[in-house]
Parts: C-alpha cells; sequence; structure tokens
C-alpha cells in the first residue's frame, strides 16, 4: 500500500493525493486538522495497542495494530521505518463545529513577500490564484495549494499588541469561528471558498513583530483557505458555511 492508503485507513478519510509520497507531503494537511505524524524510533519492535504505520526497505506501507503488532492491511517485508498518527493538541477534538456566522471586518493586499499590507475597501477575488494585487495572485509569495487567501479572526488579534496589518492576513473576520471552516465550503460574501488548513503563527511572523506573537497565536493564527470562484470581497460583507447566513 500507499502511504497515503494507510493514512485514509487510519483516519476513515480520503487523503489527497501528494507529490513524492513522503509524510512531510501531508504535514499541512494532517496539521490543518490538528494532526501529525509521529517517528517511531525502533519500529521493528514497536508494540502499539492502537493503529500505527510501517514501511518495509521496498517502500511498501502497511497499517499495524495490536500489542503485539501485526498487519492489518496487505502483510509487507521486515520493517524499517513507522509513525503514529497523533494529534498535535490534546485538548483540541478536531474541527467541524457550527462556524457561526460573522463579517468582514477589513481587507489587507500586500504587493510582495514581507510587505506590510494595505488596508482597502474592496477586492477582486480569482479562483486558484488569489486577490488581485496581493502577492499571492501575483505568484510573489509562497505559494501551494490553500494559500490563495488568509483570514484570522479580529478578536484573537484584538487580545494582542498586534494591529491588522501587522497580522498579515488578507481577511480579518468578526464573529465567525474560523477552526471550524477547515475542511468545508464556505462563503466570504459572493466568494465560495474552501477551509485547507489552519494558518498557524511561525517563527517568521514573529521575527516581523518583534517576538511575543508566536505563543499567544497557536490555533488562533487564522484560516488558509483556497479561492473556488471568482467574484468580489467588500468590508462589510458576511462570512460563514452555505446555509449559515
Amino acid at each position: 500500500m500507499e502511504l497515503r492508503e494507510c493514512l485514509a485507513h487510519v483516519l476513515g478519510v480520503e487523503v489527497p493525493p501528494a507529490e513524492g509520497g513522503e509524510p512531510d507531503c501531508w504535514r499541512g494537511w494532517l496539521g490543518g486538522r490538528n494532526l501529525g505524524l509521529v517517528p517511531v524510533a525502533d519500529p521493528a519492535s514497536f508494540a502499539w495497542p492502537g493503529h500505527w504505520i510501517a514501511r518495509d526497505g521496498k517502500g511498501r506501507h502497511a497499517v499495524m495494530f495490536g500489542s503485539p503488532s501485526g498487519p492489518v492491511t496487505e502483510p509487507i517485508g521486515e520493517i524499517e521505518r513507522g509513525w503514529v498518527v497523533a494529534r498535535l493538541d490534546l485538548a483540541l477534538d478536531g474541527y467541524g463545529d457550527d462556524p457561526g456566522s460573522g463579517t468582514v471586518e477589513a481587507l489587507l493586499l500586500a504587493e510582495a513577500a514581507e510587505a506590510l499590507p494595505a488596508r482597502v475597501g474592496r477586492a477582486v477575488a480569482v479562483a486558484g490564484r488569489g486577490l488581485e494585487g496581493d502577492r499571492y495572485h501575483a505568484a510573489a509569495g509562497t505559494f501551494r495549494p490553500g494559500n490563495a487567501l488568509t483570514l484570522v479572526e479580529a478578536e484573537a488579534l484584538e487580545a494582542l499588541p498586534l494591529g491588522f496589518e501587522e497580522a498579515r492576513r488578507n481577511v480579518v473576520t468578526r464573529g465567525v469561528d474560523l477552526n471550524a471552516l477547515v475542511g468545508r465550503r464556505f462563503r466570504v460574501g459572493e466568494v465560495v471558498c474552501a477551509g485547507a488548513r489552519l494558518c498557524e503563527p511561525c517563527a517568521h511572523l514573529d521575527r516581523l513583530n518583534d517576538g511575543e506573537i508566536l505563543r499567544p497565536l497557536v490555533h488562533r493564527g487564522g484560516l488558509r483557505a483556497d479561492i473556488l470562484g471568482d467574484g468580489t470581497i467588500r468590508v462589510g460583507d458576511q462570512v460563514g458555511a452555505p446555509g449559515v447566513y
């Protein structure tokens, strides 16, 4: 089996293809679901009463289970590597609660990487690209699926000495639970989007803001999303899953 098939077996959901097939290929997808792959130090002798994933020297994978462990999918050869699927934060049980509905508090565009975004009253969203005038639309940023649009809650930023511009997200929302939109389609005004993963804070954002940002924004750093259809987003537009508002 492929690693992707094993992940799908363990999680009970469809796992998207990824180039290369290595564990790091799904880091972002798993992270957006509060999950990660933890390497097993000695997989040949590892015994775990739950599910874990093993790989042999020929690159074949199997889902293992039990103590002592055995394959619950097709057998493989001598085990050389292994991973346990684990939660990143035990206090979070994943996403999918009712996100509620909210509004667009602010719209921001940055023409270049590391440039401070500027506020605008409206922005044109282009499917698969981003917002016109923003670095991701111009392919001037680190672009990958899920980076077309970034959102963050105003409530999270107001708890910090951090302005909307310094957060470096495109859309600042109020009243909607962005974490609950991971893996779901939703609307920002007339624009249909798909929540890809949490937009967790990173050391780069922390450095740009002289520190003290990373820890308070863990799991509150916003949402990365794909844009599924062209349209215009305006300050004051409603935000929520289809049927919520």
